[in-house]
């Protein structure tokens, strides 16, 4: 992790067991390889990547920074684990600071060439030490996960790819080079990206990228597909019994160059020089008021300075994504709006609503700001949301929602009869610090039944606009003809309340 930086690296592990070449991993169908099961990593074989990564820099002045041959017999090291393990490997090299830093690149042949899943973790330590936790614990974890996919011969629905990042002490300058130089049509195969980067800090915590700006801190969302990443890592932790807590997407790791183009991201990270809380030692143990790494970026960061029970966690984690999100069949669209033309949203559908002001309508909406923005002038895609009153007006008040509730439905949506059906979109809920959990943004399905399927409750505090994005299953309509409604509220009082809704979608999986 770079000074101050939050990284999140892809863990990896040393191979035990003899590894399957790519030949016999054609004897298996797609369909086969949608049966297995995610593995569990051998932790052994993880801490034995760390041993290697160790006795590296003890060779080689204590470190494995960039431009020292530290580095470079880190990056020939993983190298030959994967090219034996029958990746297509390539050293990418790059300079930065007058030195020759690297890359590594491994491609797991087969799966759609046009739907890339990447996997990524920092291999450069910092001058001061070996990084064993930053980064070997997710450069070990992830290279343990590709080690699998060859053991396993796996045969993804998505084409498979990890790499190890070269110069991120130093300003992400490894991933930055590789995105960078990529062109515009390879960019856009890459669907999503999953980087890890401290994931075995010796008094961890249980950090996942919010990808959806659920915490409605910070810098956003990542871009659409985040919070399906965030919530695959959150469902392998909820089924393990061990709680998470979101870390904002702040630009402090290899995940960065990413998101900074437009491709979903997202990943796991145990905590750096942040001092762990009262209430986050009685979530996850641990020692209240110590950094979750007292070592970081110092030369105590060895194979001693390992949370065994984090990276087990966190290596098994990477291997549940990479499993579930690569041999998952993409799901098909059943019914979609991005608003971009009139198709037959009706305002207060039954006569009900309360609101004076601030009703929804589509149409391109304009900024409003009052301790930031609270109407958000740009939409996620095209020009046009649904929004509580689209006008700016003299004062971010003068179309805000006032007076109680407003409300907006669908057309009807006829569903599946079978499947995993779910509704996404896009979203905000902003208000100023008069607001209370009176006010609300939230969402209905209606059919046969009328379920909410989200909410958001305001609070007594300022809540600024950005746009998030949430997931719901809303499977036990299949078969019925629904409509998807929308509502938002300002219920206590002459509170600033707006909200936002863009790109929704029913899918089938």
């Amino acid at each position: 992790m770079k000074s101050r930086i939050l990284v999140v690296a892809a863990a990896l592990a040393l191979a035990a067991a003899p590894l399957t070449s790519p030949a016999s991993a054609a004897s298996l169908t797609s369909a086969q390889a949608v049966r297995l099961a995610p593995p569990n990593l051998s932790l052994a074989n993880v801490k034995a990547h760390l041993s290697q990564l160790q006795s590296i820099a003890s060779s080689n002045g204590g470190n494995r920074a960039h431009g020292r041959p530290g580095y470079l017999a880190s990056a020939n090291y993983v190298k030959a684990q994967l090219d034996a393990a029958g990746f297509q490997t390539v050293l990418q090299s790059f300079t930065y600071n007058g030195a020759t830093g690297y890359n590594v690149i491994a491609d797991w042949p087969g799966g759609n060439p046009d739907d890339i899943l990447m996997v990524g973790a920092h291999l450069d330590s910092v001058t001061a030490g070996p990084g064993i936790n930053d980064n070997g614990s997710g450069s070990a974890s992830i290279l343990e996960a590709a080690l699998e996919v060859s053991r396993q011969a796996l045969q993804p629905a998505k084409h498979l790819r990890f790499a190890w990042w070269g110069a991120e002490e130093l300003g992400l300058r490894g991933s930055q080079h590789y995105v960078t130089n990529l062109s515009t049509a390879d960019r856009a195969k890459i669907k999503g990206y999953l980087n890890f980067d401290m994931v075995g800090s010796s008094n961890a915590g249980y950090f996942v990228y919010d990808g959806d700006n659920s915490d409605g801190v910070g810098s956003g969302p990542g871009p659409t597909g985040s919070a399906e990443l965030e919530r695959t890592l959150q469902d392998y932790f909820a089924s393990i019994g061990v709680p998470t807590r979101g870390t904002d997407f702040d630009g402090r790791s290899d995940y960065g160059p990413f998101i900074s183009r437009g491709i979903p991201a997202g990943g796991t990270f145990t905590g750096a020089e942040g001092i762990k809380s009262s209430s986050q030692a009685q979530l996850w143990g641990g020692t209240a008021g110590q950094a979750f790494d007292p070592c970081y970026h110092r030369s105590c960061d060895t194979t001693a300075n390992i949370n065994d029970t984090a990276l087990d966690r966190n290596a098994d984690a990477v291997a549940y994504a990479v499993w579930t999100i690569a041999t998952a069949v993409p799901p098909v669209t059943v019914w979609s709006d991005d608003f971009e033309t009139d198709t037959g949203w009706t305002a207060n559908p039954n006569g009900t609503d309360t609101a004076t002001t601030g009703l929804w309508e589509r149409g391109d909406p304009q900024a409003t700001t009052s301790s930031g923005t609270k109407q958000v002038g740009t939409t996620v895609s095209g020009v046009n949301d649904l929004v509580t009153g689209r006008l700016a007006g003299s004062s971010a008040g003068a179309y805000d929602i006032d007076g109680g509730v407003t409300s907006i439905q669908s057309p009807p949506v006829t569903m599946p009869s079978s499947g995993v059906l779910r509704l996404s979109f896009s979203w905000y809920l902003a208000h100023g610090s008069n607001a209370s959990n009176a006010d609300f943004f939230r969402v209905k399905i209606v059919g046969d039944t009328t379920s909410t399927v989200f909410q958001q409750l305001g609070a007594a505090s300022d809540r600024d606009g950005g746009w998030g994005a949430s997931t719901a299953d809303i499977s036990a309509f299949a078969g019925q003809t629904v409509r998807v409604v929308f509502e938002a509220a300002d219920a206590s009082g002459a509170s600033l309340v707006e909200a936002g809704v863009d790109d929704v979608k029913v899918t089938q999986q």
